[in-house]
C-alpha cells in the first residue's frame, strides 16, 4: 500500500496533468477559430471575383447581343455557350461553384425586360466583409448576409458602362 506522500504525488501529478489536457484545448480551439475565420475571408474574396466574372459575362452577352435589340441570357448556362451566334461564344469558360454553399445554385436576378441580369450567392450566412470594396462593388457595403450580395450588370448610366454589384 503506497504511503501518504505517493498518493499525494499520484494527486498532483492527476491534476498537472488535467491543467495541461485544458491549456491545450484552449489553444487547440483558439486555433481552429483562427483557421475557420481565415478561410471564410478567402471564400468571400472567391465570391467577389466569382461575382466579377458573372457579372462581366452578363454585361458581354448584353453588349455582343446580335441586332439592334439587347437580350439578357434567359438561362446561366447561356453564358458558358452562347448559341445566337453561327460559332457559339463563350462569355464564361464554366458556371463557377458558389464558394459559400460549395453547390452550383445561384440566386438569380431577372431583368425588368426579362432574362438574367446578375447572381448573388444563396448562403443566408453574416458577411465578415463590412466595408472597403472596390468601386464596382461599393454597393455591397453594409450587407449583413452574403445572399445581399448582388453581382449585376444594368446598363442604365452613360457613366458606369461595367454595371455594379448591388446589396439588397
Amino acid at each position: 500500500m503506497p504511503s501518504g506522500s505517493a498518493r499525494r504525488e499520484r494527486g498532483f501529478t492527476f491534476v498537472a496533468l488535467l491543467i495541461a489536457v485544458a491549456i491545450i484545448s484552449t489553444g487547440v480551439t483558439g486555433a481552429a477559430e483562427l483557421w475557420s475565420q481565415q478561410e471564410r475571408r478567402e471564400r468571400e474574396r472567391e465570391l467577389l471575383f466569382i461575382g466579377g466574372e458573372f457579372r462581366r459575362a452578363i454585361e458581354r452577352y448584353y453588349l455582343d447581343s446580335p441586332g439592334v435589340a439587347k437580350s439578357y441570357p434567359q438561362e446561366l448556362t447561356d453564358l458558358v455557350e452562347d448559341r445566337r451566334f453561327p460559332t457559339p461564344r463563350r462569355h464564361l469558360r464554366r458556371l463557377y461553384r458558389d464558394p459559400m454553399t460549395g453547390k452550383a445554385e445561384w440566386g438569380v436576378l431577372e431583368a425588368p425586360t426579362g432574362g438574367i441580369m446578375g447572381v448573388r450567392s444563396l448562403s443566408g450566412a453574416e458577411t465578415l466583409k463590412k466595408a472597403g470594396f472596390s468601386p464596382e462593388n461599393q454597393a455591397l457595403e453594409g450587407a449583413v448576409s452574403y445572399a445581399q450580395w448582388e453581382f449585376s450588370y444594368e446598363p442604365v448610366a452613360a457613366h458606369d458602362p461595367v454595371g455594379s454589384a448591388r446589396r439588397r
